[in-house]
């Protein structure tokens, strides 16, 4: 889509630089994303410039021009895709998983002789963090051995909480709900940085954090305490915040999940989620925190597999609409950053598109600028060939996908120009030092501490002489451990976290039986069937106290106990705040979020 057409250049060209400046009160948050561009190149004459346009702008005369080109990058970007294949243009936007614990072949072919423009570690193969650095360099190797030299993004999930796809020694956090349990703006930015900081030495560039997503049902199960609450201003500040320390530590955070999970229980992977609200709460409440987050430079937002048919009719779900994407997102709100869509090997998409090849075609005709699967593409798999050839026969998808490319490849050359930026090749000897983050360690148990939040209190603070005989009755083994440490004469009662139907009826028939014999039961509460064990000794007229873990919703539940105590998440260091709290070594003075 090349017009030849004479230009001169007067002024001059700018790239970002990453820098961050966070101000921090009780009550608020001022987060700095990528707010300046400043270049010491100097100003380009018209000679370095082709006569020719390329997506609406100039293109360079530099024949041997690649990736670490010292040129602005808005005229670099477009000057690359300009001379890429159709085939490297289309796969400069994909994003592809693998399922093994070293890439396989095929990636490498994507990577190598296709030109794949990023890559997701999705959490199958992620135990050995040693392993992951290993092939993060591998991989960006065969990247930058292309002709333009171009290195992949590099992305997570690394949540903070229960969502965590990197794992091995990298830390077990309290949260977002926990984040939010607190309410200090710093706690979201400290979080995000040092979470970030273990990611980055593993050479992961971008994380898919953080979740805006308002805790408006709260029955649901796949957001819960990923959310920083039910606020849709305070949700805002602490993305925001969460956000900014991300930056700061050389991760490229991503808002999500556009425009919005938290009203829903259904889970997208298996099926399209239906939000039946108004565009005056939904503008209110839905888009509230992704408004905050693009005026103040988010670099990139997830869409979801979500529908809101009151909005947009077609009933399409946001991540292959062209109403959500490109009329709202881009046009109303201005947004200017990196689209990227949730995984499409998920119901919610392609149940509404009937092929994953038509599924791939609509998000990328939406607005998306990357397309996500966690399934990697055969070179022969039509959801590839099919949208390949559409770029030869439709002009507006060729452009859609140049558009996109251009987006990518510019995004990618200020972060690699930042101070700031991952290392291409980590060194995975020098891991140990990073991973677990030694300051992290540090700051996490504080921050539960922050966030532990007494619903209600009867007998806390708690003493053995006040308790009287205790049992500890949960599924954690750092439940029993911290329970130890502060009453050291009490009795354990034991099952499984991931309890199933049948052990759960059978605690609650041994439990009250076993609990006639102690004066207090603490219990650990932290799904459904948890809140069923708690329901079995509730008339034995026993003091009960409950811990409630993960979604408070079910320790709320229970109000017949004399204490109910929230914390967010099953992490250790939850556990300690937790016991810490109850037994009185400090004051909780968290709020359910």
């Amino acid at each position: 889509m090349m017009v030849s057409k004479e230009i001169t250049l007067g002024s001059g060209f700018r790239k970002n630089s990453f820098f961050f400046a966070v101000f921090i009160t009780v009550f608020f948050v001022s987060p700095a994303f990528l707010v300046s561009q400043e270049n010491s190149l100097d100003v380009l004459t018209g000679s370095s410039i082709q006569g020719e346009y390329f997506m609406g702008g100039p293109v360079l005369k530099d024949e041997n021009v690649n990736f670490y080109s010292d040129y602005p990058s808005d005229i670099l970007s477009r000057t690359l895709v300009s001379r890429m294949s159709d085939a490297e243009k289309l796969s400069q936007i994909l994003m592809f998983g693998w399922a093994g614990q070293e890439p396989p072949e095929l990636l490498f072919q994507w990577v190598g002789e296709v030109g794949l423009g990023s890559v997701k570690i999705f959490g199958w193969n992620t135990e050995d963090i040693k392993l992951v650095a290993k092939s993060i360099t591998a991989l960006q190797k065969s990247a930058v051995s292309r002709r333009f030299k171009i290195p992949l993004f590099v992305a997570t999930d690394q949540e903070g909480g229960w969502i965590r796809h990197v794992k091995g020694e990298t830390l077990v956090t309290p949260g977002n709900m926990a984040i939010g349990a607190s309410g200090y703006p710093c706690d979201a930015w400290y979080s995000a940085y040092y979470i970030s900081r273990e990611i980055r030495a593993l050479g992961i560039n971008m994380n898919f954090a953080p979740p805006v997503d308002i805790f408006t049902n709260q029955d649901s199960t796949i957001i819960g305490t990923r959310s920083f609450g039910t606020d849709a201003k305070k949700v805002g500040i602490l993305g925001g915040a969460w956000a900014s320390g991300s930056e700061a530590a050389g991760v490229i955070p991503t808002a999500k999940h556009f425009p919005g999970h938290g009203a829903t229980e259904h889970d997208s992977h298996g099926t399209l989620p239906v939000i039946n609200i108004d565009f005056k709460t939904f503008r209110e409440r839905e888009l509230s925190p992704f408004i905050y987050l693009i005026n103040n430079n988010i670099p990139a937002i997830m869409s979801g597999h979500l529908a809101f048919p009151k909005i947009d009719s077609t009933g399409a779900p946001a991540s292959l609409s062209k109403y959500f994407l490109t009329e709202l997102l881009r046009g109303e709100l201005g947004y200017k950053g990196l689209i990227i869509t949730d995984d499409m090997m998920m119901n919610g998409d392609t149940m509404y598109a009937g092929s994953l090849s038509k599924a791939f075609r609509m998000a990328i005709e939406a607005g998306n600028d990357i397309i996500i699967s966690s399934k990697m593409a055969k070179l022969e798999d039509a959801h590839w060939l099919n949208n390949l050839a559409l770029m030869k026969t439709d002009p507006a998808f060729r452009a859609r996908v140049e558009d996109s490319a251009v987006r990518v490849v510019k995004a990618k050359i200020d972060y690699f120009r930042s101070a700031v930026a991952a290392p291409l090749y980590p060194n995975p000897d020098t891991l140990d030092k990073y991973i677990p983050d030694p300051e992290g360690k540090k700051f996490f148990l504080e921050q539960a501490c922050r966030s532990i939040s007494p619903v209600k209190t009867t007998l806390i603070p708690l003493s053995e002489e006040k308790a009287g005989k205790i049992l500890l009755v949960g599924g954690l083994p750092k439940f029993f451990e911290e329970g130890k440490k502060r009453f050291p004469s009490s009795k354990d009662f034991k099952f499984t976290y991931e309890i199933g139907p049948n052990e759960t009826q059978w605690v609650c028939d041994n439990l009250p039986a076993v609990a006639q014999g102690f004066d207090t039961i603490i219990l650990c509460v932290h799904n459904e069937r948890t809140a069923k064990i708690a329901e079995s000794i509730r008339n034995l007229g026993k003091n009960v106290v409950i811990l409630s873990i993960m979604t408070p919703s079910h320790g709320s539940s229970l109000k017949w106990a004399g204490d109910i105590v929230a914390g967010y998440s099953y992490s250790d260091y939850t556990m300690a705040a937790l016991f810490g709290g109850i037994a009185g070594e400090y004051q909780m003075q968290g709020m359910l979020p």
